[in-house]
């Protein structure tokens, strides 16, 4: 049985949960987690802010098989079209820690971890300047409250705020659950969130680090399989689900 890694702050989601991403096909959904549209949604400065629950999507198939080349017809689901449309399926990503290549920014309160390769292009690092400038500021309560809830809201979790006093990482408490990410403000749709601390494994058992937050590719293009690294934003890409954001808000809660 392989040992299964857990980054600082996840905590596995209750047994049962799981997503296994096929070789050469969809990624297959156990434990029929809540899906729904997440639509990233502004604040006054047109800043990303905040998410928006739209579109619910039944997980009741077990498994449910959610497309990841990027072309279904039937999207979010897979209607095997992966098998004939040109993608690369190949799965990229390294097999280590997400904090094993993060870059480190030391501020006075907190210390933030940065691994670039896993930026999914959703900009909620921008707003009152951005993120890295807020930490160096952390000594001011209010650069230092602002910088651990943009960090706390990169859904790749490619940021991450923690206390230096403590050492214990900033994360909001999600329950297992999934997300399509959708970005009106540059046309384009986004990866699969995925919340809460569900597993993730390749068809032959190996398992990725469990993370509380993470991104998933959706349009099959990253370079950093399974994981999205923002393409779709620099290709607009668009799923073409129908729907607005009128559900509930997410996140709330920090701790």
């Amino acid at each position: 049985m392989p040992t299964r890694k857990i980054e600082p702050g996840s905590h596995p989601a209750a047994t049962g949960f799981s997503i296994t991403v096929s070789e050469k096909g969809p990624y297959l959904v156990y434990g029929r987690p809540p899906l729904a549209a997440q639509f990233i949604m502004p604040d006054a400065e047109n800043e990303s802010w905040y998410f928006q629950e739209g579109r619910r999507f039944s997980t009741e198939a077990e498994p449910t098989a959610l497309c990841r080349c990027g072309a279904s017809k039937r999207k979010p689901y897979c209607d095997g079209t992966h098998a004939r449309t040109a993608w690369d399926p190949s799965l990229t990503a390294p097999d280590e820690a997400l904090l094993d290549q993060a870059e480190e920014i030391r501020g006075e309160r907190i210390v933030l971890t940065d691994n670039a390769k896993y930026c999914t292009f959703a900009r909620f690092c921008h707003p009152a300047g951005d993120v890295w400038t807020l930490t160096e500021h952390s000594d001011d309560p209010a650069s230092r409250k602002l910088a651990v809830r943009e960090a706390s809201m990169c859904p790749g979790g490619r940021l991450t705020a923690w206390d230096r006093e403590t050492g214990k990482p900033y994360e909001f408490r999600f329950e297992p659950s999934l997300g399509l990410i959708e970005d009106e403000a540059i046309g384009s749709s986004g990866g699969l969130w995925v919340r809460g601390g569900i597993p993730l494994r390749r068809e032959d058992g190996r398992v990725y680090e469990i993370r509380n937050r993470m991104v998933l590719c959706r349009c099959g293009q990253s370079a950093n399989k399974p994981y999205c690294d923002g393409t779709h934003a620099a290709v607009k890409w668009r799923d073409r689900i129908d729907g607005q954001p009128v559900g509930e808000t997410l996140p709330e809660e920090v701790y």
